[in-house]
């Protein structure tokens, strides 16, 4: 992309990220002059569970390619929201819950911003606003008299509004991700929600469990309660790094697979990455999830692999100069050597697929999938616009313009004139 678009894309991604920082700072400020004021009420508990919000803002890693996880500490903020019980006299109050988890986070992030590791104040934020409203939700439902004490009546309202709570604190965050990912990538917001939403249920119920449990167990028992949920989620945290360190290694071999390519002069430099860009634009574009994302990155990174079989490069990666017959052919050779991994024949159906005429192929097979048609438009776009073409954007999308209904699927050259309008450059 170009120094423009990237300073578009820079102060997009600002915008509400900002307001997202000031908001969860006047709201930290805020209940902690309030908590000053009031005094800090069972500061055992206030130590161990901001000790606890630390050491998991610490500890965080990305599972994703966009996103921070810490289900330590989210565990441990929202496990200190729902703290009633005989263990403790007086159950924290919303400011005091917020001052913690504020202080807590910015102690756990100083660490990483020291020793240079990866941080996202963001992020931060959202979880100290998401607990914040975890909190409001809590303390509006249950009265400060109500508490374990073994009667069923207690218990069943006590959990109830555990997870009402938890579930409030989840579509809060569900709702400020899905603007910040329309902002930020152009989806469509109800595409966002829903890949937010379907996160919540798979990763953020999980944690707002873990955070009941802990809740629970200390209301009862104490502090001891704290080890005994806290060794499970540790566990699982180290599960789910494993996973992302796995995920992180599988992108990194797609992308040399990629360059093999450009080693062997089938493709100009770059050109693979610029295709899965305007392809990941796309995608964005149309609201695709993120598992089909995923492939589609893959398949646009990984499109040119047939080529290979070819006697002779096509000058300068321009695959377009070539017969229908070879790109045809080429694209089932890539689609096999990508189905021998064993592991992305999804990313191989793509493939095949990507050099299909519109008219011949997905028009009349509904079965093909959009995400062939989507490489196969990002494909043409970057070699009439990519570097050494000397075509301008509106010149491609003309000649583009022309294959559409029979070359080339409507619905996606619809999305790549409104990414180019909106100023999408290599």
């Amino acid at each position: 992309m170009s120094i423009e678009s990237g300073e578009l894309d820079a102060q997009r991604r600002m915008g509400s990220g900002m307001v997202l920082v000031f908001a969860g700072c006047v709201v930290g400020l805020v209940a902690l002059f309030l908590t000053a004021r009031r005094g800090l009420s069972e500061w055992p508990f206030a130590i161990v569970f901001g000790l606890l919000i630390a050491i998991g803002e610490m500890v965080q890693f990305r599972v994703d390619s966009i996103r921070n996880r810490a289900p330590i500490a989210t565990s441990a903020a929202l496990g200190y929201v729902m703290l009633r019980g005989p263990a403790l006299g007086v159950p924290p109050e919303v400011a005091q819950i917020v001052a913690v988890t504020g202080v807590a986070t910015l102690a756990g992030l100083f660490p990483r911003a020291v020793a240079g590791l990866p941080w996202d104040l963001v992020i931060s934020s959202r979880r100290v606003l998401s607990v914040a409203c975890a909190a409001i939700t809590f303390t509006l439902i249950i009265p400060d008299d109500l508490a374990w004490n073994g009667s069923w009546t207690h218990a069943i309202a006590l959990t109830g509004a555990m997870l009402l709570s938890v579930l409030s604190a989840g579509v809060l965050d569900a709702l400020v991700g899905a603007g910040q990912d329309t902002e930020k990538f152009n989806r469509p917001f109800p595409a966002s929600l829903r890949d937010e939403l379907i996160v919540m249920t798979r990763i953020g119920l999980a944690m707002g469990i873990s955070g009941m449990l802990l809740a629970a167990g200390t209301s009862l028992i104490g502090l001891w309660a704290v080890p005994l949920v806290v060794v499970p989620l540790s566990l699982t945290q180290f599960a789910f790094r494993r996973f992302a360190s796995a995920q992180r290694t599988y992108r990194t071999t797609v992308r040399s697979m990629a360059r093999s390519t450009e080693i062997a002069g089938f493709s100009s430099p770059g050109q693979n990455a610029r295709t899965a860009a305007l392809a990941v634009a796309i995608g964005n574009d149309l609201g695709l999830t993120p598992a089909r994302m995923e492939a589609l990155e893959y398949a646009a990174l990984l499109s040119g692999v047939g080529q290979l079989a070819l006697a002779d490069p096509s000058p300068g990666g321009a695959s377009l100069l070539r017969t229908r017959e070879e790109r045809q052919r080429a694209a089932e050779i890539g689609a096999s050597v990508i189905e021998r991994s064993g592991v992305l024949d999804h990313v191989a159906e793509i493939v095949r697929h990507s050099n299909d005429p519109y008219r011949h192929g997905r028009a009349n097979n509904p079965g093909i999938p959009v995400e062939s048609g989507i490489v196969n438009v990002a494909l043409a776009y970057e070699q009439l616009v990519g570097e050494g073409s000397g075509q301008s954007p509106d010149k491609a999308m003309e000649s583009i313009g022309l294959g559409i209904g029979a070359e080339y699927d409507p619905v996606v050259v619809d999305s790549l004139r409104r990414i180019v309008g909106r100023g999408f450059r290599f």
